[in-house]
């Protein structure tokens, strides 16, 4: 549990949130188990990411590694690992011994027809093997904090990324904690948004030009829709975590649009607050493994002309998002 301690003249705008001593007693008691299987659990900030060594993903997991590997995944909602030099059938491994693996993509076709649930993301190579046409112009894409396959009515329970090829410098990736940020929300607010919901869509935000390009136009070729709860309930946790993230969230049900406009923009400025996120330098052999259904992410914009990323993904099936009242997501347009 966390406490809010308040300091100032008791208006409540400088606060912060400290971790009570039954928290930080469980935690001390990960560490033991962790360390007594030759884990290495290193958190990266105060509330978001930690870095994971002491095991080697080329091998089966033991279950007692799967369990800490899993408890750090619930506490620090993204975990790290690096050197680990795996391949496509290790990476589904690892994938298998923690949920289903789910098909790369609702939309893209597969990029590896022995592998349809690996997703390849590669700057030069395109988004499952799909390019931009040359001499097209115009369209870019946003980039924008997002949750992954967000707009279907049970989205993945976590993602796996594996660095294929990294360039010497940027393309860095940020995650925010989402659970963090709803518990750093005023009371007030977290009362007021507990019982809302908003439709999640499939559309891309076009940052430059008006006709989608060919990865928008394959992203966007089955219309996808569904209505999740603004705050779900976390299935594992309990914890109450803040859904929306303003690449796929469009609008909330219960509010006129520009109502709900207002409302997501302060919750979009809120969610990145560097508080709740942690940034991670990618190296050849790294590997990061999030929580979907308490974490955004962003994918980065800085990679110098010319360098090459490659980046392959596995989803893994998640629950139906459940509101506090224990409502349940649902599909507007079937993902089937």
């Amino acid at each position: 549990m966390l406490r809010h301690v308040t300091f100032g003249n008791g208006s409540g705008d400088v606060s912060y949130r400290a971790r009570s001593n039954d928290e930080g007693g469980n935690m001390n008691q990960q560490a033991s188990r962790a360390t007594e299987l030759g884990l290495d659990i290193r958190p990266m900030t105060g509330y978001t990411g930690a870095e994971i060594f002491g095991v080697d993903l080329t091998q089966p997991l033991d279950q007692a590694v799967i369990a800490e590997i899993r408890a750090a995944l619930l506490q620090w909602k993204v975990v790290f690992f690096r050197d680990q030099f795996i391949d496509r059938d290790q990476h589904l491994a690892l994938a298998r011994a923690f949920g289903e693996p789910l098909p790369g993509h609702p939309t893209f076709p597969p990029a590896f027809p022995d592998y349809p649930e690996i997703l390849l993301l590669d700057n030069q190579q395109g988004t499952a093997n799909v390019k931009e046409k040359k001499g097209t112009g115009g369209t870019r894409i946003e980039s924008r904090w997002h949750t992954d396959v967000k707009f279907i009515e049970a989205p993945p329970m976590a993602s796996i990324l594996r660095a294929v090829v990294v360039p010497p410098y940027g393309g860095d990736t940020q995650w925010s904690n989402l659970a963090m940020a709803y518990k750093f929300l005023s009371p007030e607010i977290q009362t007021f948004i507990d019982g809302l919901h908003a439709v999640n869509h499939n559309a891309l935000p076009i940052d430059r030009g008006e006709l989608p390009g060919e990865v928008a136009k394959a992203f966007m070729s089955r219309p996808l829709r569904a209505v999740h709860p603004v705050v779900r309930v976390h299935p594992e946790t309990g914890e109450k975590v803040l859904f929306v993230e303003p690449n796929f969230t469009d609008y909330i049900v219960e509010l006129s649009r520009r109502e709900s406009n207002h409302i997501l923009a302060m919750l979009y400025e809120h969610l990145q607050r560097q508080e709740f996120t942690v940034r991670f330098r990618w190296e050849p052999g790294s590997i990061a493994f999030w929580d979907n259904r308490a974490t955004a992410h962003i994918v980065p914009t800085d990679i110098p002309a010319g360098m090459h990323r490659c980046h392959e993904r596995i989803t893994l099936a998640g629950d139906i998002p459940v509101d506090v009242a224990g409502n349940k997501s649902y599909a507007l347009v079937a993902d089937e």
